[in-house]
């Protein structure tokens, strides 16, 4: 693993684990009912869809147990159509993408 992919990595499960924390006992209707929270959310999820868009190539063909691809998507939907952000999908990345993701990133952050 190169320096810079081990950091990213670690950056991404470092924010991975803050959404899940935040988004852990919320339910549904708050979600719904908290601009700051949605906001809050959209954000981390761009920041966890930067770091892996700067993952190396060659790092990301060796671990193809994570979806890069998808993560990446992610973030440009929200970057880049943030005036209709589906807030359906924000809620399933964070509930259950994103804690799914979390233990794949850990894995990874041990083996550098």
């Amino acid at each position: 693993m190169e320096r810079d992919d081990a950091a990213l990595v670690r950056h991404m499960l470092d924010t991975a684990r803050s959404i899940a924390r935040r988004t852990e006992s919320v339910a549904r209707d708050e979600f719904d009912a908290d601009d700051d929270l949605r906001d809050a959310l959209a954000l981390r999820v761009q920041i966890v869809g930067e770091a892996a868009s700067k993952v190396s190539h060659a790092y990301r063909t060796e671990h193809p147990e994570v979806p890069w691809g998808r993560i990446v998507g992610m973030r440009h939907r929200i970057v880049h159509d943030y005036l209709n952000v589906d807030f359906d999908i924000l809620w399933q990345v964070a509930k259950k993408d994103v804690p799914a993701l979390v233990p794949l990133l850990e894995g990874l952050a041990k083996s550098e």
